[in-house]
């Protein structure tokens, strides 16, 4: 059984009642939010079904649109918009009042039929289209504040604490930094900072000031002078080699 019913006229707040429904039927469920032209079936007595879902609802919200408190028909006992409203009065059923736009004024019982002077008294809220995310998520927290089934059906809980819980996991081999951040503002990387002399920050071997030899030679010495030279070079080779005494 549906816990919203979802009241509104024909011509003067059907749209936003299928938005709501939309909305509200997305967050909580869609067989909790009762709207008519969706939820009867066809072939369906009409009266009793409506009636049926206004005394099994827990709160009842009242579409207003800019001329709901002027329709000749909330002065006629047949009117359904009329008797859905003082159903839910008579059996205890949460009245909401939706006022439908930015510019729907609030209601005044001096606009009102006796008998439904009584909505004039409760505490509206509010759906503009140009605020409509905003308008939906407000009125989608105030149905689970007021009934307790749709605050635990409520969708918009789980998503928010899944989003809450952060996860950072750094699988297989890595080399060099890794950084997991949410918010960062700055940059990220290797940063020295008064250094004095040659400085490393990779990876292999580092020659520094000096020369350096790789591969192969061939003979059986080598010479190399850097900077000045006091003195002689005395070389002595095998002389099974074939090779002569070098002296400079």
């Amino acid at each position: 059984m549906p816990d919203v019913f979802i009241n509104y006229r024909t011509g003067d707040g059907e749209k936003t009642a299928t938005v709501l429904d939309t909305a509200l039927s997305a967050r909580f469920g869609d067989e909790r939010i009762f709207r008519a032209s969706k939820s009867i079936r066809p072939g369906t007595l009409f009266p009793a079904a409506l009636r049926k879902a206004v005394r099994s609802s827990s709160v009842l919200i009242a579409v207003i649109g800019r001329d709901w408190a002027r329709h000749p028909g909330l002065r006629d006992a047949e009117d359904w918009v009329r008797q859905e409203i003082l159903e839910a009065f008579e059996y205890g059923i949460e009245v909401l009042p939706v006022l439908d736009g930015r510019t729907t004024d609030r209601l005044s019982k001096a606009t009102l039929p006796k008998k439904l002077q009584r909505i004039a008294d409760l505490n509206s809220l509010r759906f503009d289209h140009q605020n409509a995310q905003a308008d939906l998520t407000r009125l989608g927290d105030a149905l689970a504040e007021l009934v307790p089934q749709l605050a635990a059906a409520d969708t918009s809980t789980a998503r928010t604490d899944q989003a809450a819980s952060v996860r950072n996991s750094v699988s297989g081999g890595t080399q060099g930094t890794v950084v997991q951040t949410r918010d960062f503002t700055g940059t990220v990387g290797t940063s020295l900072h008064g250094t004095r002399g040659p400085v490393h920050t990779g990876r292999g071997d580092q020659y520094v000031g000096s020369q350096h030899f790789s591969g192969t030679g061939s003979g059986t010495g080598a010479t190399y002078v850097a900077g000045d030279l006091q003195g002689g070079i005395r070389h002595r080779f095998d002389r099974t080699n074939g090779t002569a005494d070098d002296e400079q």
